[in-house]
């Protein structure tokens, strides 16, 4: 029976590798994503003398969108990898620029870029506010406010974790002396 138990329990773990194929689709995400950035800095350069100062400042928040969206990608994709298929050799590759994620870290910074990606969604509507009606404004803005409450919660509930496991380990440091 514990050769039964030991051989589920290298399947489970192994399992985990499965997960380097969505990442590798994460990789050919980017890439397609880097070409659709370069079509519309292309755009936004042939036209920039051409363009009124707040179709400037909607194409400039477009691409500012474009590279939120994409360092989100590259976020989840190292971080993810990281944190739940194997570390990097550190020899090989240096992810130290990331920090130390673990995976509520992450949930906080992915939430983080979602409110900053739909901040700039909802400064573009209201940028063009004459073409949406006010129902569709207010939608927007809830739609927005639900990502920041969500995020504020997300750290809430990270940090009071963070206490519990600090009071934890105090707790059992003490018992040791």
């Amino acid at each position: 029976m514990k050769s039964l138990e030991l051989l589920v329990e290298k399947i489970i773990l192994s399992s985990r590798w499965i997960l380097v194929a969505f990442y590798l689709g994460l990789v050919a995400a980017l890439a397609l994503y880097a070409l659709s950035f370069a079509a519309k800095f292309w755009k936004v350069a042939k036209d920039v003398f051409t363009l009124g100062e707040s179709d400037m400042i909607l194409a400039m928040l477009g691409l500012i969108d474009a590279a939120l969206v994409a360092s989100l990608i590259v976020m989840v994709m190292i971080s993810g990898y990281e944190n739940f298929v194997s570390r990097f050799d550190e020899t090989e590759a240096d992810v130290s620029f990331l920090g130390k994620l673990d995976a509520g870290s992450l949930k906080i910074k992915v939430a983080s870029s979602i409110v900053a990606i739909s901040s700039i969604h909802l400064l573009q509507i209201f940028l063009n506010a004459n073409q949406y009606t006010d129902q569709q404004l207010m939608w927007y803005t809830i739609i927005h406010l639900t990502f920041v409450v969500s995020a504020v919660m997300l750290g809430w509930l990270e940090r009071i974790m963070a206490a519990t496991k600090a009071d934890k380990h105090e707790a059992k440091h003490e018992a040791h002396l």
